[in-house]
C-alpha cells in the first residue's frame, strides 16, 4: 500500500505544484505586482507560476470534446514535469507567439488527432462574456484556431479532461485579460509548510492555500483507508494464528507440572512462575515476528530488485510498486507482541493457578 500511495503521488506530482492558491469565492482574481513581490520574498519559495483554467470546446473536423483549458506561463515547466509525461510531440505551450496545445491522450483519441487521416489543427470555442444581441450563435463564441504540439499520458482523470495552452492564449480565449484562476508555487525541500503559512498570511482569508496532498485529499485518504483496512484484516489473521500459541503454552504448562511443583516447593511464588511462562510465550512470538519480518523484507527486496509481480502492458505502472517504511515494521512488530501478550495471558494465569492449587492440596 505504501508503494501504491507513493507511485500515485509521483504520478500526480508531474502536474501538481507543491502549493496551489485559489480564491474562496469566484473563479478568477487579479494578482497585483506588489503582492507578487511579497510572495517572491518568502524564504523557501523558489518559483511562482500563474495559471488560468476554464471549460472550452475543442473541435477537430467533425469530432469535438469538452475539456478544461489550462493556460500556463513560462514558469509552469519549472514547477511541474509536463515534459516527463509527454508520450509524443513536444511541449509548445511555452511559445507565446503561437496557439499551441498539449492535450491528454484521451482528448487526442476523442478528436482523432492521433490518426493520420485527421489534421492536428483544432478550433477552441468559449462563450463570450456579457449579453449578445446577435441571432447567430457563433457570434456568441470566442473562437481561436490552434495546433496540437503534443500529447501527455498520466491518468484517465487528466487524460480525458485537460489541455494546456500558454497563459496569454487562455486569457484571450476566456476574455480574462490580467486574470488568473490559481497561483502555483514550488518550494524548497522541507519548506512547504512554512511557505504555506506565510502565503496564507499575506493573501488573507479570501484565498485557499493547499499543498499537494490537500489538492487530492479524497484520493490519498482512500489509499490510507485501504492501507488501514489491509492492516486490520491481517491483524485478524494474526489473532487466529495465536491460537497456536495458546495451545503451545497450555501443553508446555501441562508438561512442566512437576517442575512447577518443584519451584513452588523451593519458595517461588505464583507471580514468578507465571512470569517464566509469559516470557516463554513472548520469546516464541518474538522469534516468529523477527523471522516473519525478515522473510517479508526479503520478498519486498526481490520485488523491488527483480519486479516479480508485473501488470499488463496497458497499465501506466508496469509492476507492483513496493516501498518499505520503518514505521510500518515497528507497528507490525508491536501488534504481534501485543496480540501474543494477550494470547499468553489466559493459559498462563489459568493453568498455573490450577497447578499451584493442586500442589497446595497435595
Amino acid at each position: 500500500m505504501n508503494g501504491l500511495t507513493g507511485k500515485v503521488a509521483e504520478l500526480y506530482n508531474a502536474l501538481e505544484p507543491d502549493l496551489k492558491v485559489t480564491a474562496r469565492h469566484g473563479k478568477n482574481f487579479t494578482l497585483n505586482s506588489s503582492t507578487q513581490s511579497r510572495l517572491n520574498a518568502i524564504e523557501g519559495l523558489n518559483c511562482i507560476s500563474l495559471t488560468l483554467s476554464d471549460k472550452a470546446l475543442l473541435k477537430s473536423g467533425e469530432k469535438q470534446a469538452l475539456v478544461t483549458i489550462k493556460g500556463v506561463d513560462a514558469n509552469f515547466q519549472r514547477i511541474t514535469k509536463l515534459d516527463s509525461v509527454l508520450m509524443e510531440g513536444f511541449n509548445g505551450v511555452g511559445d507565446s507567439t503561437k496557439y499551441f496545445l498539449v492535450v491528454g491522450r484521451g482528448i487526442g483519441d476523442q478528436l482523432g488527432i492521433s490518426d493520420a487521416s485527421y489534421s492536428r489543427d483544432v478550433q477552441m470555442f468559449s462563450p463570450k462574456k456579457g449579453k449578445s444581441t446577435s441571432l447567430n450563435p457563433e457570434d456568441d463564441l470566442v473562437q481561436l484556431s490552434g495546433s496540437v504540439s503534443g500529447q501527455f499520458a498520466l491518468n484517465d482523470e487528466l487524460d480525458y479532461q485537460v489541455a494546456f495552452v500558454n497563459l496569454q492564449t487562455a486569457r484571450e480565449l476566456f476574455e480574462s485579460e490580467g486574470k488568473v484562476s490559481a497561483i502555483e508555487i514550488m518550494c524548497s525541500d522541507g519548506k512547504a509548510k512554512h511557505v504555506q503559512h506565510e502565503v496564507a498570511e499575506i493573501l488573507g482569508e479570501g484565498f485557499e492555500v493547499k499543498n499537494r496532498y490537500q489538492l487530492n485529499d479524497v484520493l490519498f485518504k482512500s489509499l490510507e483507508t485501504e492501507k488501514l483496512a489491509t492492516f486490520i484484516i491481517l491483524a485478524f489473521i494474526l489473532i487466529i494464528a495465536t491460537f497456536n500459541l495458546i495451545g503451545a503454552l497450555t501443553m508446555l504448562i501441562i508438561e512442566k507440572r512437576k517442575d512447577i511443583k518443584t519451584l513452588f516447593s523451593l519458595g517461588a511464588d505464583i507471580k514468578t512462575i507465571q512470569g517464566i511462562f509469559m516470557r516463554e510465550g513472548l520469546f516464541i512470538s518474538g522469534i516468529g515476528a523477527a523471522l516473519g519480518l525478515l522473510i517479508g523484507l526479503l520478498v519486498c527486496w526481490l520485488q523491488i530488485k527483480f519486479h516479480l509481480v508485473t501488470f499488463g502492458s496497458e497499465f501506466i505502472i508496469p509492476y507492483y510498486p513496493i516501498e518499505i517504511q520503518a514505521g510500518d515494521l515497528l507497528k507490525i512488530f508491536l501488534l504481534i507482541m501485543g496480540i501474543a501478550f494477550l494470547a499468553a495471558l489466559y493459559p498462563v494465569r489459568v493453568f498455573t493457578k490450577t497447578d499451584l492449587v493442586h500442589s497446595r492440596t497435595s
